[in-house]
């Protein structure tokens, strides 16, 4: 039994969130200006390479919010990427995404970048 969830509130459309968590520290939140950016340190970028957004110029979503699928008020066409493990299921649903392009989340207590 496979229950899906879906991404809720075109406020996430907008939300800024909170910097990313530190891998080396789980549910440490570090400061995204801290961390290494190869074109500040001095790194070429490579020959034709046209950087159109400044590095992490769109930000993701973090700490998404979910309803049961019984509770969702979307079309049945809407297309989503949908995870599941260990009985636990989650859509994202594509148009979030397509401005968004990553949720940062967990499921089953694993981490997990979903990215369109």
């Amino acid at each position: 039994m496979v229950a899906a969830v879906l991404l809720v509130g075109l406020t996430l459309w907008a939300n800024t969130g909170p910097p990313p968590t530190n891998a080396a520290a789980p549910n440490v939140r570090v400061d995204p200006n801290s961390v290494y950016n190869p074109v500040v340190a001095g790194e070429r970028l490579p020959d034709g390479f046209r950087q159109l957004l400044p590095r992490d110029g769109i930000r993701p979503i973090y700490d998404p919010t979910f309803v049961a699928a019984d509770q969702a008020q979307w079309d049945p066409g809407v297309q989503v990427i949908g995870v599941e493990m260990d009985g636990e299921a989650k859509a994202y649903p594509v148009s979030f995404l397509n401005g968004r392009e990553m949720v940062i989340d967990e499921i089953a207590d694993v981490p997990i970048v979903v990215t369109w």
